[in-house]
């Protein structure tokens, strides 16, 4: 049984249709990546799933559809990472990386010692332990997005959704980062779908890539298979080379267009 599935599901804003009878199916413990150029309807495509846009069409969870759960049932069982998140001003890294635990709180009660044991742990695995008492105002944009992910953790749901999580990070933390979300899906059976600009990290970490192009599904399918220079090439408008590197799996490297007639040239000579 897929873990999360959409069928004919169409989401559109006032300028227009933005996702388009798109059909998906995730299985549990799958990692499948969101990509296509900007502007392709990846962020309302997670949104739709988060429940926080409308959509037609059907969006199940297991064999029950999303609309099914309300508020903090959904909440256990979807967690989602914005892109731009609106965090609140003067509240420390902690009690906003607490607040991923309301969702297993009973209204008016009050956290325990296993919803601090959990917070902790995430923000040890987060690198935030030090910076558990700083205002959120006060942290780095890196800092700030590593905090956000802190939170959706630590609400412990099975799906997790995220729009860019590595767009404010440096290389380092961008690979610390979907290391520990990798590591997090063995050990939890987590399901992961994650919007990516970067085609190489999004190729290195999924299982599937799902190709979007102006609201449509152009492709799914294995990471060699989306991620080749002519697919690239027609949906991204990219100039591109495909390299296979031992233990770095495809790597999409842009190619200046000047450089390539620069060589032609040369070769030509």
């Amino acid at each position: 049984m897929s873990a999360i599935s959409l069928t004919a599901v169409s989401v559109a804003y006032d300028a227009g249709v933005v996702v388009r009878e798109l059909d998906l199916d995730v299985a549990a413990g799958e990692w499948v990546g969101l990509i296509g150029p900007n502007g392709a309807g990846k962020t309302t495509v997670l949104r739709a799933v988060a429940g926080l846009v409308p959509y037609t069409g059907r969006i199940s969870i297991g064999s029950r559809s999303l609309t099914d759960f309300k508020g903090k049932e959904l909440a256990r069982r979807i967690a989602f990472v914005p892109q731009s998140p609106q965090v609140p001003a003067g509240m420390s890294v902690a009690q906003y990386v607490l607040l991923g635990r309301s969702p297993h709180l009973s209204y008016f009660a009050r956290e325990g010692p296993r919803d601090r044991s959990v917070v902790a742990d995430v923000l040890d695995r987060l690198w935030l332990g030090a910076l558990a008492s700083r205002p959120l105002d006060r942290l780095s944009g890196g800092e700030r997005q590593r905090a956000v992910i802190a939170r959706a953790l630590a609400q412990e749901s099975p799906l997790l959704l995220v729009d860019e999580p590595t767009s404010a990070l440096d290389v380092g933390r961008q690979q610390e980062v979907l290391e520990l979300i990798d590591r997090l899906r063995a050990e939890r059976g987590l399901t992961v779908i994650a919007a990516m600009h970067d085609l190489t990290l999004a190729g290195q970490y999924s299982d599937r890539l799902t190709l979007v192009v102006g609201g449509e599904l152009k492709a799914v399918g294995p990471p060699p298979d989306v991620l080749t220079e002519e697919v690239i090439g027609e949906h991204y408008r990219a100039h591109v080379r495909i390299l296979r590197l031992p233990g770095a799996g495809h790597v999409v490297a842009p190619v200046r267009t000047s450089a390539s007639a620069t060589l032609t040239k040369e070769v030509v000579k």
